[in-house]
C-alpha cells in the first residue's frame, strides 16, 4: 500500500488513491473514488463513487465529497463544509439521475462550514470564507463571503488579499511571491510568475 489507512478508516476495493495519501480516522472511501498523491482525507470524511480529488488537496474533518464533486490540485475543503449533488432533493422521490457536477479549480479555499450548491464551477485560486452558501459559479482568484455568496475581492495564488477593486484595469504585484496579477474589467489573470 502506497498510501497510509488508519486502522478505522474503511477503503472499499476499486477505490484508486495515490502514493502518499493518507486517510485518517473513521474515513470512508467507496469503491469509484480517484484520488491524488498527497491528498489528506480527515476524520471522519466520505468520499462518493464518482468523485475526482487532484494531487496535494487537504479535506478537512467532517466533509462529505459526494458523487459528481471533482476536485483539482491542491484544493482545500475546511472543516465540516458541504458539498450537495441534488438541486431540489425529497426523500420521497428518488433523483439519482439529476446529480449535478460540481467542479473546484486549482488551488481553491472551501472554507469551514460554507456550502457548495451542485452544478457550479469555482474557478482556480478563488477563496470562499467560512459559513458562506455559494450558488452560482465563482470566478478565479474571487473572494466570496455572504448568504449568498457575493464578491468581495481578489485574493493571490499564496492566499493573501490583493489591493484591488472588484472591477478595472490595473496590475499588481504579490509582496510575498512577485507574482504579477492584472485585472481586466472584471476578469484577474497571473501575467507574470
Amino acid at each position: 500500500m502506497s498510501f497510509f489507512q488508519h486502522e478505522t478508516a474503511i477503503v472499499d476495493d476499486g477505490a484508486s488513491i495515490g502514493e502518499g495519501s493518507r486517510v485518517w480516522h473513521w474515513a470512508h472511501v467507496c469503491s469509484g473514488a480517484q484520488i491524488g498523491r498527497g491528498v489528506s482525507l480527515g476524520q471522519n470524511v466520505f468520499v462518493g463513487n464518482k468523485v475526482t480529488i487532484g494531487d496535494q488537496c487537504k479535506i478537512q474533518n467532517n466533509v462529505s465529497v459526494y458523487d459528481n464533486v471533482h476536485l483539482e490540485e491542491g484544493v482545500f475543503c475546511g472543516p465540516s463544509m458541504v458539498f450537495t449533488n441534488v438541486y431540489n432533493p425529497r426523500s420521497l422521490i428518488e433523483r439519482k439521475d439529476q446529480y449535478r457536477d460540481t467542479i473546484v479549480k486549482k488551488g481553491a479555499t472551501l472554507g469551514a462550514n460554507c456550502t457548495v450548491v451542485c452544478g457550479i464551477t469555482i474557478g482556480e485560486y478563488a477563496f470562499i470564507g467560512a459559513g458562506t452558501v455559494v450558488n452560482k459559479d465563482v470566478k478565479p482568484f474571487a473572494l466570496m463571503v455572504g448568504v449568498p455568496a457575493k464578491q468581495i475581492g481578489w485574493m493571490s495564488q499564496y492566499g493573501e488579499q490583493l489591493d484591488l477593486p472588484l472591477e478595472g484595469h490595473l496590475t499588481i504585484t504579490c509582496p510575498y511571491t512577485q507574482t504579477v496579477y492584472q485585472l481586466d474589467g472584471s476578469i484577474l489573470t497571473v501575467v507574470e510568475e
